[in-house]
Order: structure tokens, then sequence, then C-alpha cells
């Protein structure tokens, strides 16, 4: 699994010669250097609230309560450098407001991006059998394993649905969850998707986080959906079928990602990269336990 700090958090920690088995050479100054490093990354993030412009007025986001705003550049920050996925052209990220990306009681973010990729027609939403399409899912999941341990990932099993598709034909938004199981990890990612449907494409929004966190998120999830909207001239009422492309797929599609195969293994990988960021307390909690040491009686996590 890849790490989630960034390499200049990391060659900082190396200093403090965390891979030693002996934690006795670790000293006070070393440890508060340490605290400080974190307290600097997370003291460097401003945060917003309320209603917030997207992709150049393209939509907005109408903060929830209980949560706070990344911009674009603060976020691709986050999620590259921090994190250690590829670049995106990501649009922000929601957080609870009582974490920071590298806290580590972090539970989830929210990570907004959005696909140009034409207007979706959701007929195919009436007829769409979940059970059948999550078995596609499962296979098309398998068969990108070999290449991604070819290239020094670990293998995903897509467990099944953490909450099952629903389309709301209404406001043309969808959301649904998958478990995924990455070879070598003993806790379950969630990865829980929300679409908006627009009139040249679609806002993404995917939260990340582990599967325990599935009950927390979904207290959360139509605060979310009433958050995000299309502009006026952007929205799905305003499709023209004269002039405004039509993508090549629907529903259907867009659930399972189909279009993805269509670019080759890479794309698919870098989709499966960009919306994972596994169990950070844990990684949190191992970095704290190498570097000062713990104990029965004294756990510092």
């Amino acid at each position: 699994m890849k790490k989630l700090l960034s390499l200049a958090v990391l060659s900082f920690l190396i200093t403090f010669s965390f891979a030693q088995e002996s934690t006795e050479e670790i000293t006070e100054e070393e440890q508060q250097a340490y605290f400080q490093k974190i307290d600097s990354i997370n003291n460097s993030f401003t945060y917003q609230y309320g209603k917030i412009s997207l992709q150049d007025g393209l939509a907005e986001i109408n903060v929830p309560d209980g949560y706070k705003f990344l911009d674009a550049k603060q976020s691709e920050y986050v999620l590259s450098d921090l994190w250690g996925n590829p670049p995106s052209e990501v649009l922000g990220l929601l957080l609870p407001k009582n974490i920071t990306p590298i806290d580590d009681n972090f539970t989830y973010a929210v990570e907004i991006t959005y696909s140009n990729e034409g207007f979706i027609d959701d007929e195919d939403a009436k007829t769409l059998d979940y059970s059948d399409l999550l078995k596609e899912m499962q296979e098309d999941a398998n068969s990108i394993n070999p290449e991604r341990i070819k290239q020094g990932y670990a293998s995903i099993n897509l467990i099944g649905w953490a909450s099952t598709p629903f389309y709301d034909e209404n406001n043309k938004k969808l959301h649904w969850a998958k478990e995924l199981k990455f070879e070598g990890e003993d806790i379950n990612t969630l990865n829980y998707n929300i679409r908006v449907l627009g009139r040249k494409g679609y806002l993404n929004l995917n939260a990340i986080g582990t599967i325990d966190v599935l009950p927390l998120f979904k207290k959360d999830v139509d605060n979310i959906l009433a958050s995000v909207s299309f502009s006026e001239g952007n929205t799905y009422a305003d499709f023209n079928p004269d002039i405004d492309e039509v993508a090549a797929y629907g529903i259907g599609g867009l659930i399972a990602g189909k279009i993805l195969a269509k670019a080759g293994f890479f794309v698919i990988i870098l989709k499966f990269w960009k919306v994972i960021a596994v169990a950070i307390a844990g990684l949190f909690a191992a970095f704290k336990n190498k570097i000062f040491g713990t104990s029965k009686d004294d756990d510092i996590s």
C-alpha cells in the first residue's frame, strides 16, 4: 500500500531514525519537532464555509453544517502530496469540521471533481438490475488486479454494495457505495459515490475512508446531496440536443465505470487510486508507535 504522507514529511521523519528497533535514542526535542511539523502542515490550511463557486461558476456548493471546505489548490496538495495519489483536477475537498487531512482521528473526506463527458441519458435507470451490475463490476475489478500487482500495488476485491445505488430522478442525483478489500489490509475500504448530473457532464463527490465510517457518513448523505447544484444554464434541464453532446453511456455505465474500460487498464488503475485513502488513523498510529514506542499502559495514539 502506498504511503499517504508526502516525501517532504517522510524526509523530515527519517531524521528520527524510526526504522531502528530501539526507541531510546528518540529525544524529547525530536518528538517536539515531529509534532511541530504536523502542526505546521495543519496550520497551513485555509478552510471556507457558506456558498462557494465551483469550476468558474459552473456549479456551487453550500457547505453543509458540520463541514468545512478546502479549495482546489489545497485539495490537490492534500490528495497528491500528502496522500500519495496521482495528480488530478480536483475542485475541492469537504471535511468534517473536527478533523484535518493529517489528523490521527481522521474519519473521511469528500473529494469533488467534474467530468465533462457529455449529457447522461437516464432512461436506463428504470430497468437496471443492481445485482447483475455488481457481478459485472466485480469481474472488472478482478481483471485489473494482474496489472496492479505488476506495478507493485495491492490487489483489490470488490466485496459488494455498502449502499445500494439510488437515483433521484427529480433532482438528477445518483449515489451508491462500494466496499473494497485491499490485499494485506485488515480493514475494508469505503468508496461512497455521489453523482450530480448536469447539462454537459456531472459532478463527482467521492467519500474516502474506511468501511467503519459508513453509518457516520450516511447520516449526512442527504445534506451533502442537497449542498451541491449546477448554476443556471448548466443544469440537466438546460440540455439542448441540437448543440450539446450526449455521453456514450447511461446511469448503469456511470455506476459501473464502463467508460474507463475503453481507455485501458492504466486509466482504471488511476481511478481506483484516486478515490482511496485507506486507514489514515491507523497509519499515523503506526508512525507514532515506531517513533516513540507504546506500551499496554501508555497508548499515545
